[in-house]
């Protein structure tokens, strides 16, 4: 995809993986939680994000568990990596720039959206994600950073860059960069036993189904 090589893409997609993007999210409502002012501000971060990730967490579920997809959009389930992207790094960048004007912090966040948008490319070019799964992602993930960031806009609470960087760095203490967290296997598990099946539906499966049936 855009002439550019693979190894670019896996390392690009690595960005969004849920072993790198939860501690820097969980690390985003420890630095808001520290002071009494802020403390709300983590908190309404927490809910936000959390409720995301549950969404997320149950598509794929409901997919992998009893098939609940769309053959005719080839969807099974919102992308964790894109979601978790478009969530975290334009809140991340938009902490960063807090104590410049409204111009630079919007910029910030828009950043970090283009990059978000590039990890969710990142997902198609690798042929992990279809089309309709990214772009869930991306709405639902933007849906969460823009509220968020919509309700500080006027107080933003500050996050010195030291503390990003150590948010970004912690992963990488027990997580290989490049190494993806096995969150899909677990669910895949999860799945499982709770429909009491053999193995996990696959996207294979879904597409199957439809040539067979017409379902969709």
């Amino acid at each position: 995809m855009l002439f550019l090589p693979d190894g670019f893409w896996h390392s690009i997609t690595w960005f969004g993986d849920s072993g790198f993007l939860l501690p820097v999210a969980a690390w985003i409502a420890v630095w808001l939680g520290v002071r009494t002012v802020t403390r709300p501000i983590a908190w309404r971060w927490l809910v936000l994000f959390g409720s995301a990730g549950a969404l997320v967490a149950a598509s794929k579920i409901a997919f992998m568990g009893w098939g609940i997809g769309s053959a005719m959009l080839n969807f099974t389930g919102i992308s964790g990596h894109t979601m978790l992207s478009a969530s975290v790094w334009p809140v991340a960048f938009w902490l960063v720039a807090a104590h410049w004007e409204p111009r630079v912090r919007v910029s910030a966040a828009t950043l970090g959206w283009v990059f978000a948008g590039l990890i969710g490319l990142s997902r198609l070019a690798i042929y992990a994600h279809s089309k309709s799964e990214v772009a869930a992602g991306f709405a639902l993930g933007a849906a969460v950073s823009a509220l968020f960031l919509w309700r500080q806009y006027h107080r933003p609470p500050r996050l010195h860059w030291v503390l990003l960087l150590i948010s970004i760095v912690s992963p990488l203490l027990f997580l290989r960069p490049g190494t993806p967290a096995p969150t899909q296997d677990a669910l895949g598990l999860l799945a499982v036993r709770l429909a009491g099946t053999e193995r996990p539906f696959t996207r294979e499966d879904l597409l199957r189904r439809r040539q067979r049936t017409g379902i969709d």
